[in-house]
């Protein structure tokens, strides 16, 4: 049986219609059974359709597959389900024994008293200790003085700290060995009562060593402590 394109090439290779090399080498194809591409057999069909008079090839398309419709998936709605729980509170019975009942008030009764004892014994002491102590639970009941160290150099810091019962200032000085005033200063009290400040060692009346006394005056009472010098 003869292929159809093989005879289309060859009409139109014997009334020269085409290109003659392409049409020889698909003529050449068909004999030899070799694959031939669609660009070429499309090449031949419409030179066919144009110069041989074939009509033109109907290719049925496939029928389109019908779609398969994939139902809806329903999800159905799901309605939770609230449970109200009562919670019932079941009554405390309380015992009728009024046997009990008694024993168990009067335990009460005589605890109660001893925690009102203890707490009012307590508050008598306490009391007591602020009263005497420290009356105003925040300014100390003494005047004091004293330095960070026992003996000084030229030029070394002398720190210089105490408290007082009083409000206001305190007035600090210090005399060397000969009695001569060699430092002064008037100090603010803090809200507690304690008073700090700072001194040189050096400058005039510092010149010999010997035995310093520090002292501080609150306007009521003076107190004072020593400290020895090596200028």
């Amino acid at each position: 049986m003869n292929d159809p394109l093989l005879d289309d090439v060859k009409a139109l290779l014997d009334k020269d219609f085409g290109d003659d090399r392409i049409l020889k080498q698909i003529c050449r194809a068909c004999e030899n059974n070799e694959v031939i591409s669609n660009y070429e057999r499309n090449y031949v069909r419409k030179l066919a359709e144009k110069h041989l008079g074939k009509k033109p090839e109907i290719i049925p398309t496939p029928s389109a597959e019908e779609k398969k419709v994939v139902p809806d998936v329903v999800i159905p709605q799901i309605t939770p389900i609230q449970k109200t729980q009562t919670l019932q509170r079941k009554p405390v019975k309380i015992s009728s024994n009024s046997k009990n009942t008694k024993i168990m008030v009067g335990i009460g009764a005589a605890a109660l008293a001893i925690i009102i004892a203890v707490g009012v014994s307590f508050n008598g002491v306490s009391d007591g200790i602020s009263k005497i102590d420290n009356p105003n639970n925040s300014v100390p009941v003494s005047l004091s003085i004293q330095t960070d160290l026992s003996s000084y150099s030229k030029k070394d810091l002398i720190s210089i700290s105490g408290t007082s019962n009083t409000s206001g200032v305190v007035n600090l000085s210090i005399v060397n060995q000969n009695n001569k005033l060699v430092w002064t200063e008037q100090v603010s009290l803090k809200n507690n009562g304690k008073y700090s400040t700072l001194a040189i060692a050096g400058g005039s009346g510092w010149e010999s060593s010997g035995t310093y006394t520090i002292k501080v005056d609150n306007g009521v009472e003076i107190k004072s402590s020593t400290f020895s010098f090596t200028a």
